[in-house]
């Protein structure tokens, strides 16, 4: 079902609160909520908050043959699922909306065609045996932006997951059990995250940063922008009439690279205190 339209008081004062650059849930136009990361008992699953909206990823991981084209390079696919909670729209009954579309779309770019993931090294043996990696979303609640929710959570469980140590000789693999040999992390090239922030018709309104539900419905537009600590741009992604002028947008990318750096260690952070916690229950 489509939520509710907002109520014209409600229109009202987030406008009049957003002129005074202040949002509802007390946050300034360019602080982000704090990403909450909760790690799952198997390697690569993590549910990643965002005040309200929540995402779980999980990665699994599965020897197959490799395409005749690409015998030397693993692969990789992502799908998502939606609870009944998710928004309709004018599309018929077992499609899925444009708002959902452009999720998928936007995850595929940031994921999977920025090579996050190092392709090669999940060949096992050349033209015979690769790790194939599948990633599934859940979006269990949407409270706005599920776009850098979704692209938080998914690339933590990659970076999250290990995959078992093979050995291979001749033509023989064998694969070892966690018990056996300890499971090796995925190399990881890079690590991209998304920035959405939300544009609005009065000039005199700043743009938001990670925009909330009601904040990103009264938009007129919104700006996506991927890219990694290393301040390498991945994808830009602009949604909605409000033109922007250049110096605008470097502006916005100046800010998604601070943001990345911050995120980054916080990343590093929680999947360091993890990766001890469960040393600890090894021992």
């Amino acid at each position: 079902m489509r939520p509710p339209s907002p109520s014209i008081p409600e229109k009202e004062f987030l406008v009049a609160s957003l002129k005074e650059s202040l949002r509802l849930d007390g946050r300034l136009p360019l602080e982000t909520r704090t990403p909450i990361l909760t790690f799952g008992p198997e390697l690569g699953w993590v549910e990643c908050a965002l005040g309200k909206t929540r995402v779980v990823a999980e990665v699994e991981g599965k020897m197959v043959k490799p395409t005749p084209e690409r015998p030397f390079e693993g692969s990789s696919r992502y799908t998502r699922r939606y609870r009944p909670w998710r928004r309709a729209s004018t599309s018929p009954v077992g499609r899925a909306s444009d708002e959902e579309v452009t999720i998928t779309r936007m995850l595929d770019k940031v994921l999977r065609r920025s090579d996050a993931v190092d392709k090669e090294s999940l060949c096992i043996l050349a033209g015979q045996r690769v790790w194939h990696l599948r990633l599934t979303l859940h979006f269990l609640s949407d409270a706005g932006n599920m776009l850098d929710c979704a692209c938080l959570a998914g690339i933590v469980a990659l970076k999250h997951f290990r995959r078992p140590d093979v050995e291979v000789i001749g033509d023989e693999v064998t694969v070892h059990e966690p018990t056996e040999r300890a499971p090796i992390p995925l190399a990881i090239h890079h690590t991209p995250f998304c920035f959405t922030f939300a544009f609005f018709p009065d000039p005199s309104i700043p743009p938001v940063i990670d925009p909330s539900q009601l904040e990103q419905r009264l938009s007129a537009g919104l700006l996506s922008v991927a890219l990694n600590a290393q301040r390498e741009l991945c994808v830009v992604q602009k949604l909605g009439g409000v033109p922007l002028d250049p110096d605008d947008v470097l502006k916005i990318v100046s800010v998604a690279v601070q943001k990345a750096k911050e995120l980054n260690n916080v990343v590093d952070a929680r999947l360091r205190e993890d990766w001890e916690a469960r040393k600890v229950e090894v021992t």
